[in-house]
């Protein structure tokens, strides 16, 4: 995992990070200190694990054509769940708004030709999951 190095890590890069060592560490607790984002980065962190299922549900439904997810690079996936769960359950985030911090966070995890991709995935899944916006 390519790590960039930032005095005030956006709340998105957080959240990357906590799902990741969720899944690298399943046995461990997921630390939260204290933060002006702190109760944003706890739901969307544990809505993410929560809902995991039904979020692969949801983009093999919608990008079965654009996207393998058994072929996805981990943290790409991970940076794709985190956005979609937003998408589909926080609504008072404009999905432009969505997309462009995820898109910020990958920049400190992806190469540009992944975040290029992850930009294109996003816009069709959000433009499926809101369609009124």
């Amino acid at each position: 995992m390519v790590q960039k190095k930032s005095k005030n890590p956006s709340p998105r890069i957080k959240i990357i990070q906590k799902i990741y060592n969720s899944l690298m560490n399943p046995n461990s607790e997921i630390k939260y200190p204290k933060s002006q984002f702190k109760k944003f980065i706890k739901d969307i962190v544990t809505g993410t694990l929560e809902r995991s299922e039904l979020i692969e549900e949801t983009i093999n439904n919608h990008l079965k054509e654009d996207i393998d997810l058994k072929k996805t690079d981990k943290i790409l996936k991970i940076i794709l769940f985190a956005a979609v769960f937003e998408l589909m359950f926080k609504h008072n985030n404009p999905k432009k708004v969505v997309i462009s911090e995820y898109l910020l966070a990958s920049e400190f995890f992806l190469e540009k030709v992944q975040i290029g991709y992850l930009n294109a995935i996003l816009d069709k899944i959000a433009n499926v999951l809101r369609k009124d916006e």
